[in-house]
């Protein structure tokens, strides 16, 4: 009998929303709700599992991991992409690593959640509200007319911009390898440069795959061409966006706030300024959190394990 470990559980839902009864009397499954993030716990914890399944980035697997995991025979993780896997490292030990598939609606609601709660101060509003503060303290902006910076015009970026276009907003787009042909399929205008969309944006958001290009694409000098009434959104990866500067941009007021999802190290530690700042709505990370999505995964990991144990393995990654 294989052993299969469920990691970062948080909800401890991954049980609930597939047919794990499937690998009956041939794997062993149970889960493990709470982060480890002390290597040596956590081999500790999962050293005997032949079997792993992932939530997206929550845990990596590095090489220097995966060699401390000897009867590590097969690795899923949500998602077609996980960048937080060596999976050449993997694959070198002879380690299958499968995917599921993603839904990119729940990150495209949830951007908009952001957007929508930080143009008319939701949080602010509601904490006076349930605290007998005063009653109406802040002026939302008009999302109608306003211009929408969107930086990554792929799956996600495209259904951001529509729904943007659907309240009105003028709706102009960046990424590197963007042309005025997909800019026009998608019906946005196409900025001339990063520069010139943060310059034009009341709200600019961000929906870019991280990799060498997009580290750190904005810093200090990208953040300090936004205008100070203009609102960040960042639910893709938060190395695309300089750390340090975003608090100082947030602290002195070169931008009037962000919406935040993603972070450098999930959970957010406790003294990180992303929980006190006023302007900050932050989020743990929820963006691909939502029951459908789970249930995508989870049932899509039975598969993947049914289709391993039969010797021909599906969605593996490259």
């Amino acid at each position: 009998m294989r052993t299969c470990l469920i990691l970062d559980d948080y909800q401890q839902a991954a049980l609930a929303l597939a047919d794990w009864g499937r690998l009956s009397g041939q794997v062993a499954v149970s889960s493990v709700s709470d982060h480890i993030a002390d290597r040596d716990s956590l081999i500790a914890r999962i050293d005997q599992a032949e079997i792993l399944v992932i939530m997206r980035e929550r845990t990596p697997f590095p090489a220097a991991l995966l060699e401390r995991l000897p009867r590590l025979e097969l690795l899923v993780t949500s998602g077609m992409r996980n960048l937080a896997i060596d999976v050449p490292a993997a694959k070198a030990r002879g380690i299958t690593v499968c995917g599921t598939e993603s839904s990119p609606t729940p990150p495209t609601e949830l951007t908009w959640a952001l957007i929508l709660a930080l143009a008319r101060q939701l949080p602010l509003e509601h904490q006076n509200l349930r605290n007998g503060g005063p009653w109406q303290s802040t002026i939302g902006i008009d999302l109608a007319g306003a211009t929408l910076g969107v930086l990554g015009l792929g799956k996600l970026g495209s259904r951001v911009a529509e729904i943007g276009r659907a309240f009105g907003m003028r709706v102009i787009a960046w990424s590197p390898n963007l042309d005025d042909g997909r800019a026009a399929a998608a019906g946005v205008e196409r900025a001339a440069s990063k520069e010139a969309l943060l310059e034009a944006s009341d709200v600019a958001t961000i929906h870019l795959v991280l990799g060498d290009r997009t580290r750190s694409l904005l810093g200090e000098a990208e953040l300090r061409r936004m205008r100070r009434d203009a609102i960040l959104v960042n639910t893709s990866r938060a190395p695309i966006v300089d750390q340090a500067a975003l608090v100082r941009a947030l602290t002195e007021g070169w931008i009037a706030g962000a919406g935040l999802d993603v972070f450098e190290t999930e959970p957010l530690p406790p003294d990180s300024p992303f929980r006190s700042l006023p302007n900050v709505l932050a989020l743990p990370h929820l963006g691909y959190v939502s029951r459908n999505n789970y249930r995508t995964f989870f049932t899509q990991a039975v598969e993947d394990i049914e289709a391993w144990i039969a010797g021909s393995p599906i969605r593996t990654l490259a």
